[in-house]
């Protein structure tokens, strides 16, 4: 009996920065269980990084060799998941050029990240490049005729513009793209340091790339209830970022730690001292494989070099298709 053909999943991140935990529990863990269900590409969007940040590119090389190990200390399997940098591709961008000839600008303009990105950094002068970003999306999902996307649910709106370009590319040319549908996953969503959402721009993020003593630290400075003063004050652990995490990584002892701090007999100090010591034990293998590749970097490159291969083999099928579809070849 022949073996099922598995779906094909292309998710990505954007390198802005060293990843943080918010990353790890929100997409890579995540990733790090599909992969031995589905035909998995792991992209590094190195391109979208372009978008808001094009005057100094110095640092967008170094950004995706340290999410290169991260994406591999936490867990993905090189042999089964093609590691992709997205301009090492050049059908990423064959496909954004043929897709952003029929879009129209109105669906762009309507789309509420690019609002918000324009609003959030004060962006007066806004390039092709940030209107034509959910294009450019469309195109990494599609140059790999993915079929399945990983989601959250409040992620799945933004998934419906990518099948809305493959619906009208089908229509204007013949069936050639699969519409693809969001596979629901039910995230840990880690706050920031703060409260507010875990973002690099706000200064509130644990790194994967932090040592056990800078994880300790920050955490003793993280927010808590603030409505418990004393140790004796009833807390509000749904409240406190401290006990978010603590769900995410020590779900075993959460609703004991919940009741202790609900009636007063564990203190906010106390708690982030067993934070601290949770999350050093959690982390400690990924940091011991961040470490190992950190020193093999020819290693890590050759990853790279492998996955950009494998990608170009698939994308170029895809590409054959669209030439063909378009009359073009």
């Amino acid at each position: 009996m022949s073996q099922q053909k598995k779906k094909v999943i292309f998710s990505a991140m954007q390198v802005t920065g060293r990843l943080h935990l918010g990353n790890l529990e929100g997409a890579l863990r995540n990733w790090v269980r599909l992969q031995d269900d589905y035909e998995l590409y792991a992209g590094i969007v190195d391109l979208h990084s372009l978008t808001t940040s094009y005057e100094d590119t110095g640092e967008i090389l170094e950004n995706v060799r340290q999410a290169a190990v991260d994406y591999l200390a936490a867990g993905l399997d090189p042999e089964q998941t093609a590691i992709v940098v997205q301009s090492w591709v050049p059908a990423h961008c064959e496909l954004h050029a043929l897709l952003s000839m029929i879009t129209p600008v109105g669906w762009l303009e309507r789309v509420p990240t690019y609002k918000e990105k324009r609003e959030q950094l004060h962006i007066a002068s806004p390039s092709y490049g940030l209107l034509g970003y959910p294009v450019l999306m469309a195109a990494d999902i599609l140059v790999y005729r993915g079929e399945v996307v990983p989601v959250g649910r409040d992620q799945e709106p933004h998934l419906e513009l990518t099948r809305e370009i493959a619906r009208r590319f089908n229509h204007l040319y013949g069936q050639t793209f699969p519409e693809p549908q969001s596979l629901l996953t039910e995230f840990a969503v880690l706050p920031g340091l703060d409260g507010r959402k875990m973002s690099k721009s706000y200064g509130n993020c644990i790194y994967l790339s932090d040592s056990p003593d800078e994880v300790r630290e920050k955490v003793r400075t993280m927010f808590t209830d603030p409505k418990k003063i004393r140790k004796a004050d009833p807390g509000h652990p749904d409240e406190c970022p401290v006990y978010a995490y603590h769900v995410a990584y020590a779900p075993e002892s959460a609703e004991e730690t919940k009741r202790a701090c609900e009636a007063g007999e564990l203190g906010c100090v106390a708690h982030k001292k067993d934070l601290g010591d949770i999350l050093t034990e959690a982390l400690t293998p990924l940091w011991e494989r961040r470490e190992a590749l950190i020193a093999d970097p020819g290693y890590v490159d050759g990853v790279l070099q492998k996955g950009a291969q494998r990608a170009c083999e698939k994308t170029d099928e895809t590409m054959e298709l669209v030439w063909r579809a378009m009359k073009l070849r």
